[in-house]
């Protein structure tokens, strides 16, 4: 059963495209919630150590813990109070006792959160010290510990009586934990006997093998070539630098890197095709053990999304082609060459735009690109900016890229590393995204209902990204500006919106044909991926037959039906955002409601409520609108 209990607490590395952060519910009872943080590319300088760091400059972990002596206590607390679960193993029969279990359960998932947390945001600091490594450690075993006592929970519960269970769901001693007890009845058709679930508690560890053996083809195995640079220097081409080089101006270095890497896979690609069809093949062992109709659908049960999100996502984006292919369009005019390649997607339309913005300045616009979300959000965004709850620079050791974290009875804590440039705004804007919308989720919300799911997870962040470069368009005098402004929000969709998109559908694809009980061999998925390619750029774009490769690189395929996410998550964000900016407080109030709903519903219905329905295509179809006006935008400053 998917637990919304335990919340923020073990973060793993997960590189997206534009937008990355996410909270998935766990997999079992009482694992803790997995956090992706966003990875953003940020240029090196001049690096500090961590004690140089100004003290303003660094977020306030005492208000986690007020010292090293307070987490000991917790945790040595928290050791003895796991003992405890086990006087209510065998006596879940009745309101009484699971009220007393999910009360332990609660306060065992706070304490070992904010233990967490303490550790590893200190960790973070400076991923060398000793001490911090250490004591993550603890943390993550006694986490794994507290889960192992709580894991009879779920299956004792379900183990009852369906009449029972019904009576349990509307029995008023239990109001606080019905949607918790309706999940776990949701659940109960497609949960096995004991026997039978054992087994497939064993055959865990073998389901996880084509995604570790793919993590070991690319990341440890996959060498690729030197190529050369714009000056004719052999260089090294690796993952780090692919995307570098394909931003970069000079088009023979975008051309030399793109057939390196294709080639390189090219060369390996009947063990990644066996390796993704044995992903594919697990997945449909998982769907008809658990009497799932299909792959799509058992992914999408966990957060009880319809198919109809799924497949309307598709069809609103097919609908909306034209547009894409209107920006290829303008990309070719733009860099002026005569045939638009694959490799020339990611090359910067405007030459390099000087724009410098300390951190205090990103603060100041942050703030007032935020304005029409009212004073209630913006008198906690200021309470953030300015009650440390931020790690702003780059210090020696410092964990990489962004995010937002944080346990629940505490505000939250942003991680970035901060440069003074537009992207590392944005950056800022997205991360406090996330942070208010815990924070306004964990004060409205009882802990058990506060952690809002992955599929809502991005919708917060994007909103303030939409909000903040709306702002930034109208304020902008500058012909060259605005472009470089315009540049970036159109990559934001193209990236994030239809790149995603076709990801998706990919995987529908290919696990449609699996299940029709055709073969994936390299071929057939190398032509299912260059025809989605030719259809999503068309005319105006040559699709390299190199591109034709590209599945064999995408880590997200072995987390199946996960990159939708992205799709509706920017959907909703563009939905909001043009909602809030046309119809003022109306809009506000709602969109404060979604913040304040955190995982209190299913997903759909808290966004439906709010004013953003993902069960139709009318969210995509107002993201679409607005890619549009910024399309035309580009065509008028460049006519």
């Amino acid at each position: 059963m998917r637990s919304k209990r335990i919340s923020r607490a073990i973060p793993l590395l997960l590189t997206g495209s534009l937008l990355a952060a996410a909270f998935p519910g766990s997999a079992a009872m009482g694992q803790p919630t997995l956090f992706y943080p966003d990875q953003r590319r940020i240029p090196m300088s001049t690096v500090m150590k961590r004690s140089e760091v100004p003290k303003e400059h660094t977020w306030q972990l005492q208000d986690l813990f007020p010292d090293q002596a307070a987490w000991d206590k917790s945790y040595n607390d928290l050791k003895a109070l796991k003992d405890n679960a086990s006087e209510f193993e065998g006596k879940l029969t009745d309101a009484q006792h699971i009220k007393a279990v999910f009360e332990l359960e609660d306060e065992l998932s706070l304490q070992i959160e904010r233990l967490y947390v303490y550790a590893h945001l200190h960790h973070d600091e400076d991923t060398t010290n000793p001490t911090y490594q250490a004591l993550v450690q603890k943390a993550k075993k006694l986490s794994v510990e507290v889960s192992e006592a709580l894991s009879f929970i779920t299956p004792e519960i379900l183990a009852l009586p369906e009449q029972e269970l019904d009576k349990l769901i509307d029995d008023p001693a239990l109001a606080d934990y019905k949607f918790t007890l309706q999940e776990i009845k949701r659940e109960k058709a497609h949960v096995l006997s004991k026997t039978e679930e054992a087994l497939l508690a064993q055959v865990g560890n073998l389901s996880q093998a084509p995604q570790q053996i793919f993590g070991m083809i690319n990341n440890a195995d996959m060498k690729f070539p030197k190529i050369k640079d714009e000056n004719g220097n052999e260089v090294d081409l690796t993952h780090g630098s692919y995307i570098q080089f394909l931003e970069n101006p000079n088009r023979e270095v975008r051309e030399r890197a793109f057939k390196a890497v294709y080639e390189t896979y090219r060369k390996q690609k009947n063990t990644i095709a066996a390796t993704l069809s044995a992903n594919v093949n697990k997945n449909m062992f998982y769907s008809r053990v658990r009497k799932y109709p299909s792959v799509l659908e058992m992914s999408l049960y966990g957060d009880n999304i319809p198919k109809e999100v799924y497949t309307n996502l598709i069809d609103a984006v097919h609908e909306s082609l034209p547009l894409l292919q209107r920006y290829m369009k303008l990309r070719k005019k733009l860099l002026g060459v005569d045939e638009l390649h694959m490799y020339d997607l990611f090359a910067p339309l405007v030459e390099e735009y000087k724009w410098e913005i300390p951190y205090e300045e990103a603060k100041k616009m942050v703030a007032e690109g935020l304005q029409p979300l009212g004073e209630e959000y913006l008198k906690v965004l200021r309470e953030g900016f300015e009650n440390r709850w931020i790690d702003v620079y780059e210090n020696e050791g410092k964990r990489t890229g962004a995010y937002s974290w944080g346990a629940y009875g505490t505000h939250p804590y942003v991680l970035l590393n901060h440069k003074d440039n537009l992207n590392s705004m944005f950056t800022l804007a997205h991360e406090m995204g996330h942070a208010l919308h815990s924070y306004f989720s964990d004060e409205a919300l009882k802990y058990r209902d506060a952690q809002y799911t992955i599929f809502l997870a991005e919708v917060a962040s994007t909103t303030n990204e939409a909000l903040l470069m709306d702002y930034l368009l109208k304020k902008s005098t500058d012909p060259k500006q605005k472009l470089y402004l315009l540049t970036y929000y159109a990559d934001q969709f193209r990236t994030t919106l239809f790149r995603q998109t076709m990801f998706a559908e990919f995987e529908k694809l290919i696990h449609e044909r699996a299940e029709a009980g055709e073969s994936l061999t390299p071929q057939e998925l190398s032509e299912i991926y260059y025809d989605l390619n030719v259809k999503y750029h068309g005319k105006d774009m040559v699709v390299d037959q190199d591109i034709e490769m590209e599945w064999a690189r995408i880590p997200h395929f072995y987390t199946s039906f996960y990159v939708y996410k992205y799709a509706t998550g920017f959907s909703a964000a563009t939905s909001f955002s043009k909602q809030i900016l046309e119809e003022g407080k109306p809009a506000v109030d709602r969109y404060l409601g979604f913040l304040k709903s955190g995982g209190s519903d299913y997903s759909i219905n808290i966004l439906k409520k709010a004013g953003v329905d993902m069960s139709s295509p009318q969210p995509i179809r107002e993201a679409m609108s607005v890619f549009e006006n910024v399309i035309e935008q580009m065509e008028q400053l460049t006519s």
